[in-house]
């Protein structure tokens, strides 16, 4: 199995799943507020910070999460990596959450670039230097070799797995 880079359609699918799924939780806060606090403008003002917050949490926690990917994203396929292909750090997917607004205040041409440019990416995969790629399966060559099963990734670099004296000979 190898990495593409994930095209435009499948990503506004992908949205879409996380946004119904955010929805949802914002729908439920709503619904509590209206019923334990009709009439106090204070706890609705509070709505939209905790919204906020609740969305900044979701896609940060998750694409750097080692499933690398929110509910949307994973659901088709897809996951987000640095440039190189590594997963991100905490700090990274909360830039890139951040700098959406960048795209969106574009007049939503940050988002449009994802069709546009050759590795995919938006406004705010380019600013926070990460891709959005799709796991795809692709036949390897007749006679290729398979990769080095001996790496792993132990959340900040990839190292060799220990081996055996009886395997080194």
């Amino acid at each position: 199995m190898t990495a593409v880079y994930a095209g435009f359609w499948r990503r506004v699918a992908a949205y879409l799943i996380d946004g119904a799924l955010l929805a949802t939780v914002e729908l439920v806060l709503a619904a509590g507020i209206l019923m334990m606090a009709p009439r106090d403008l204070r706890a609705w003002a509070n709505l939209a910070p905790v919204s906020a917050a609740i969305s900044w949490a979701y896609f940060s926690l998750f694409e750097s999460s080692p499933m690398r990917a929110t509910v949307g994203k994973y659901a088709l396929g897809l996951y987000v990596s640095d440039t190189h292909g590594d997963p991100i750090t905490f700090r990274r997917a909360t830039a890139r959450y951040w700098l959406k607004i960048l795209s969106s205040l574009s007049l939503m041409v940050g988002w449009l670039m994802t069709a546009f440019t050759p590795r995919k990416q938006a406004l705010h995969d380019l600013l926070a230097g990460t891709l959005v790629l799709r796991n795809a399966y692709v036949p390897a060559p007749a006679g290729s070799t398979p990769g080095n099963l001996d790496e792993y990734w132990d959340g900040s670099r990839w190292l060799n797995r220990p081996r055996l004296p009886e395997e080194m000979d």
